[in-house]
């Protein structure tokens, strides 16, 4: 594949996926941290630290969707939202990945994690992955199972009462599987 894919997202803005750079970590830990504190849609409780999150995001792959050209301020392209791409397990079932999307709280709902999700399937298949497995995908996101339904993941499985969201609210997760291919 040729980086960065280039697309127009809903609300008119050029943007650009690529793989994440060096100096792009800390933003992606601060937003992933964002999304954590919301309590809605990761597992871990507290914002992780940089060696955490390096750790949790980047001992594979991982990628940015950020503004694609830089206005006349010169100012620098804007992270809108990162995934991560990694086996979802060891050895002999290696070629089963998993993946972690984030999206900037106020550009949700404008197609940046649909951008991400195709990019990912079509990135996977690359890679040489033949499916994809979400582990947790709390039952209250209902945005994100929407996402991943629309794009041929199916429910394989449930697990009861999995997520203690940040209101103390007890939520099932759900599996979700797409074979690549």
């Amino acid at each position: 594949m040729i980086f960065p894919l280039i697309k127009v997202v809903k609300n008119g803005l050029l943007v650009e996926l690529d793989y994440m750079h060096h100096q792009e970590q800390e933003v992606v830990r601060a937003l992933l941290n964002v999304v954590i504190i919301e309590g809605k849609t990761y597992p871990q409780k507290q914002p992780l630290s940089p060696a955490e999150f390096s750790a949790y995001w980047l001992n594979k792959d991982a990628f940015v969707v950020r503004t694609s050209v830089q206005d006349a301020t010169h100012k620098p392209k804007e992270i809108l939202g990162a995934f991560y791409l990694k086996p979802n397990f060891l050895g002999r079932c290696s070629h089963i990945c998993n993946a972690g999307f984030i999206v900037q709280p106020e550009l949700r709902g404008q197609g940046i994690g649909r951008f991400m999700g195709e990019a990912m399937l079509l990135i996977a298949a690359n890679l040489g992955y033949e499916a994809v497995m979400f582990n947790l995908v709390f039952e209250t996101n209902i945005p994100s199972i929407r996402l991943w339904q629309s794009l041929g993941f199916e429910i394989i499985g449930r697990i009861g009462r999995a997520a203690k969201l940040g209101n103390e609210q007890l939520v099932d997760a759900l599996i979700m599987y797409r074979a690549l291919g």
